[in-house]
């Protein structure tokens, strides 16, 4: 995680962007008054996915379970 004050975020808010947005590196921005995280899109809608996914009661534990099962199927045995 980057980390930076407010005064250099904005000194150079495009390139930092850039970076988070390319290689999903939060920063992580210091003012007087605290701190705030910026995150990719893609990084927030990970987020957001394994807190809803976590939030159904028994899905870790069912996801945990079948991805221990044997039963799947290996690639080139599958006709297309």
């Amino acid at each position: 995680m980057t980390n930076i004050n407010i005064t250099n975020f904005r000194k150079d808010i495009y390139n930092l962007l850039e970076q988070t947005i390319k290689y999903n590196e939060p920063i992580n921005i210091s003012t007087k008054s605290g701190n705030a995280v910026v995150l990719s899109e893609e990084d927030y809608n990970n987020i957001m996915e394994t807190l809803y996914i976590m939030s159904i009661p028994g899905l870790k534990d069912e996801i945990i379970k079948r991805s221990k099962d044997n039963d799947t199927v290996d690639e080139s045995e599958v006709v297309w």
